[in-house]
């Protein structure tokens, strides 16, 4: 495991890094990953201007910013993804937003398809599900945590869909992209707080 996150590391770009990489593929009508459909290349044009919103509009409530801000143990946030992924547009901004908090935080972005190893080892479900975020103790290089593919409301929405029906369609993923609008990325940070107070319980006491 240790080669494994190691490699990982290695591999992983900044938040801003990948940003620019999705701008890129969105001007050459392209796509990261493995798969070079037409689907997956009109999401990543649509994810990016989906972050591009969200960089520029999210905004951080005064008592999860102090949290966050508060935390003391070194970290990084690694996060597995892929232009194409709706959900990851929508939770890397506020991961993003939440880092910039915190020096101590270090956001890293991976791609999922070049780092099948990493991915296997950190399945949803037994799914390579994305965005998944590995949280790495600095010093040790030890996992303390993991977050996603989705915030836990979304998840649960998901969940209760499936149950019912069996499987996504499309008309509910339009109904997912309306709740994160609606939500603002507020249940992710509120879910990121709830991680941080578990790793570091005085900060919630």
């Amino acid at each position: 495991m240790d080669s494994i996150i190691k490699n990982g590391l290695q591999n992983s770009m900044s938040y801003q890094e990948y940003r620019n990489l999705v701008i890129e593929m969105a001007e050459k009508k392209s796509t990261t990953g493995d798969s070079k459909t037409e689907e997956l290349v009109n999401y990543t044009i649509l994810n990016n201007s989906r972050m591009r919103r969200w960089d520029k509009t999210i905004k951080v409530p005064q008592n999860i910013g102090k949290k966050v801000k508060s935390f003391k143990e070194k970290v990084t946030w690694l996060v597995i993804a892929e232009s194409w992924c709706g959900d990851a547009a929508h939770v890397l901004p506020v991961l993003n937003k939440l880092a910039e908090l915190n020096n101590h935080i270090d956001l890293r972005v991976v791609l999922r398809d070049e780092n099948p190893e990493l991915m296997d080892a950190f399945l949803t479900a037994g799914a390579r599900s994305i965005p998944k975020m590995i949280v790495i103790e600095k010093i040790s290089g030890g996992v303390l945590e993991t977050y996603g593919p989705r915030p836990s409301e979304a998840t649960a929405y998901v969940n209760r869909f499936k149950a019912k029906y069996g499987t996504i369609t499309s008309e509910f993923k339009e109904d997912l992209q309306h709740w994160y609008n609606t939500n603002k990325g507020l249940n992710v940070m509120e879910d990121i707080v709830e991680m941080l107070c578990r790793l570091e319980p005085n900060l919630c006491q």
